[in-house]
């Protein structure tokens, strides 16, 4: 499978370096498993699991690779799977509250663009799309609202002006995913290293909407509950499917309840420019204090960043821990 089908890019490559050195190789994350993971490579797909040392780095379950993340892979020279041992800095981050914890989880990462998908049924719920959009906005990729259904009868004026009131500026698209009306208007969003991710209700149509788009099924779908109109869960799990045309496309279970997570320790905001510079030190669990390679000291010396700075950041952290 070519890199570029993948989403792989000049940068990527850049920072995979510090793995190729170690004689890694790269892999896109396309399923996750209860025990394992499935990941693309430019071979074909592998089953992989995480190793103990990546595991043991992690603060929270949303650290560990999820769909869509780009990972370093080491073969298992037996018949076995491969191993996870490195995650590349994600560009985007699609979490939620976890439903009835107080934790974060990861939907989907690396995505570019959200598809929000609503049905102009019994779905058609104002409150739970500015959810998503806070979401979706909240990830770092572009949201455009997909208004599925638009076959049935409905004020098609009045819901665009009811929708442009919660969500001014962001691009609104009526389609039929069923009856194909509209969809090609959607083509323009795909592009070869982009990756796409629909988010929405159960039964608002995205596994027919990914199906159309690979040209075959690989998503079961159901028909629409007669109380409310409401579809039926039929997606049970996050994946990642390459598209012929061009483009990655990642489906999503429906969800009713949703809620944007929001990080319990605010301090963390004040120190994004050290976890970028972080990103490039030799190890990935550097405390930026006396370990070799450090990016972040380095900056430090070259005068690109506050030593009291990088203090209240190292005394934050022991305060957390």
């Amino acid at each position: 499978m070519p890199a570029a089908a993948l989403g792989w890019t000049e940068r990527r490559q850049e920072e995979f370096a510090k793995y190729s050195s170690r004689g890694l190789l790269p892999g896109r994350v396309v399923a996750e498993h209860r025990t394992h993971y499935q990941v693309a490579t430019s071979d074909g797909e592998v089953a992989a699991e995480v190793t103990g040392a990546l595991r043991n780095l992690a603060m929270q379950r949303s650290d560990l690779p999820g769909v869509g993340d780009f990972v370093a892979l080491r073969s298992n020279s037996v018949d076995g799977p491969a191993s996870i041992e490195g995650v590349l800095t994600r560009t985007s981050a699609l979490i939620r509250k976890a439903s009835g914890e107080k934790r974060p989880q990861l939907l989907a990462s690396n995505v570019d663009v959200a598809f929000i998908v609503m049905g102009l049924d019994g779905d058609f719920n104002l409150a739970r799309l500015q959810r998503f959009l806070e979401l979706v906005q909240g990830s770092g990729a572009t949201p455009v609202i997909v208004a599925n259904k638009s076959d049935v009868s409905r004020d098609i004026p009045e819901v665009t002006q009811q929708i442009s009131s919660v969500a001014p500026g962001v691009p609104l698209h009526f389609i039929s995913a069923r009856g194909g009306a509209a969809i090609a208007d959607l083509e323009p969003y795909f592009h070869p290293d982009r990756t796409i991710v629909l988010v929405g209700s159960s039964g608002v149509g995205k596994s027919t909407l990914i199906n159309r788009w690979l040209g075959h099924t690989v998503q079961l779908t159901q028909t629409v509950r007669s109380h409310g109109d409401r579809g039926r869960h039929t997606t049970t799990h996050r994946q990642l499917f390459i598209r012929p045309d061009g483009g990655s496309i990642i489906d999503t279970p429906g969800v009713r309840g949703l809620e944007a997570w929001i990080s319990a320790d605010p301090v963390e905001a004040g120190f994004d420019d050290i976890d970028t510079l972080a990103t490039q030190c030799r190890f990935r669990n550097c405390r930026h204090e006396n370990e070799p390679g450090c990016a972040v000291r380095a900056a430090v010396k070259r005068g690109e960043l506050d030593a009291a700075h990088l203090a209240g950041f190292v005394k934050s952290r022991a305060g957390r821990h």
